[in-house]
């Protein structure tokens, strides 16, 4: 028995998932547009804690100031009634066709500056309404063409338009933090920042990199063929999991944002360990806390049901994946197998406290290499149990 989600979950949906109409590059909607207050009643009956949107799910581009107001005071005012947090809010730099190369890293200098005044402005949005993260997806920062981009000074402007908005986030004295989504393709052939790894690269050369972090997606990292848990891992160890995105899909495929666990279901497995266990053996290891968000799409061969539908097997999927997850952890047969594969002997320092490098190469240690060269991991009877948890 499943148990029902509640708000203690953290589970949280972007209005754009539950709102997607079924539009794609070859088809129109199949499904009608409901006003962004509606999604928000009714995932608040599902369960959902929490809320996300891109300025433009909300209001026209070109929406006046009262009228940008007078639709966001209406979701407010609806989220609040509901008990919903609107816990992270973002820009969209991608769909108007002035962002066509790009907002941030657009040749065009007067297109940049039009982009980051857009940035800021849905920056004060989102501290107004008391998101505490700001997620830039760089979706239109990329090309499709090598000789299109100065790609030293694309990667500077990059860097500068992130700069300027974390340093006016400390300015305003703003509790927001900026997450980066990496994607490797789709829209543009090539995106800036493809992974979770080129991102950490760009962060660290930030004067203000302290507040900016990540917001992987599982799609986008498998997209790549990368694993996701092992990017989660990575950015937990920078200490830079900032926000999650949660989804499906099915390898080197477009952006198919599937219900979560409707893709690759013992990475979704695994994913959820790292999640709700951390790392066992390393118990001063960052830990994730954050809303856990999804960002997918309801199929659009499905009406309207069926939205609500897919948004409730997101959160069923976490919760089963969270009891066997920790049900997984606590066998004892699991337990004896991680000990016979040396997996809590990874946690211990290969030097030893205090031990210099000349002490380490004059320290006199017999090593039987063909023992060591034949011995057993059992890392597949180890997944094998992980699959027998998962559907035994």
């Amino acid at each position: 028995m499943v148990r029902t989600p509640t708000p203690e979950d953290k589970f949280s949906f972007g209005l754009w998932t539950v709102g997607w109409t079924g539009t794609d590059p070859f088809g129109v909607p199949t499904r009608a547009e409901l006003d962004p207050w509606e999604y928000a009643d009714k995932l608040a009956e599902l369960g959902a804690w929490g809320i996300t949107f891109h300025d433009n799910d909300v209001f026209a581009f070109d929406a006046t100031d009262d009228e940008r107001a007078a639709r966001v005071g209406r979701l407010k005012d609806a989220a609040d009634k509901a008990g919903l947090v609107i816990e992270m809010v973002t820009t969209n730099t991608f769909s108007h066709p002035i962002f066509k190369d790009g907002g941030l890293t657009a040749n065009d200098r007067a297109v940049r500056r039009f982009g980051l005044r857009k940035v800021l402005k849905n920056v004060d949005l989102a501290a107004e309404l008391g998101a505490t993260t700001f997620v830039m997806w760089g979706g239109r920062e990329g090309a499709e063409y090598d000789s299109s981009k100065d790609l030293h000074a694309a990667f500077a402007r990059y860097g500068e338009g992130l700069d300027t908005v974390a340093a006016y986030i400390k300015q305003q004295g703003y509790d927001l933090r900026i997450a980066l989504e990496p994607k490797p393709n789709e829209p543009r052939g090539d995106i800036f920042l493809p992974t979770i790894g080129h991102a950490l690269g760009l962060i660290a050369t930030l004067e203000h990199g302290d507040i900016v972090g990540l917001n992987p997606e599982t799609g986008h990292e498998q997209m790549a063929n990368l694993s996701y848990t092992h990017g989660l891992a990575q950015a937990l160890h920078a200490d830079k999991l900032f926000h999650i995105d949660l989804n499906g899909q099915k390898g080197l495929k477009y952006d198919q944002d599937l219900v979560f666990g409707h893709g690759d279901l013992l990475s979704a497995f695994f994913t959820v360990d790292l999640l709700v266990n951390g790392f066992p053996f390393s118990p001063d290891a960052p830990r994730y806390d954050g809303p856990i968000h999804f960002d997918y799409k309801p199929s659009r061969t499905e009406g309207m049901e069926s939205i609500w539908d897919s948004a409730r097997a997101n959160m069923e999927t976490y919760l089963m994946l969270a009891d066997k997850a920790r049900a997984y952890r606590a066998d004892p047969e699991v337990q004896n197998l991680m000990r016979a594969a040396s997996i809590d002997e990874l946690a211990q320092p290969t030097l030893s406290d205090g031990e210099t490098v000349e002490e380490f190469l004059a320290a006199e240690e017999a090593i039987d290499v063909q023992e060591k060269g034949t011995r057993e991991y059992h890392y597949v009877e180890l997944y094998q149990a992980a699959l027998r948890h998962l559907i035994g």
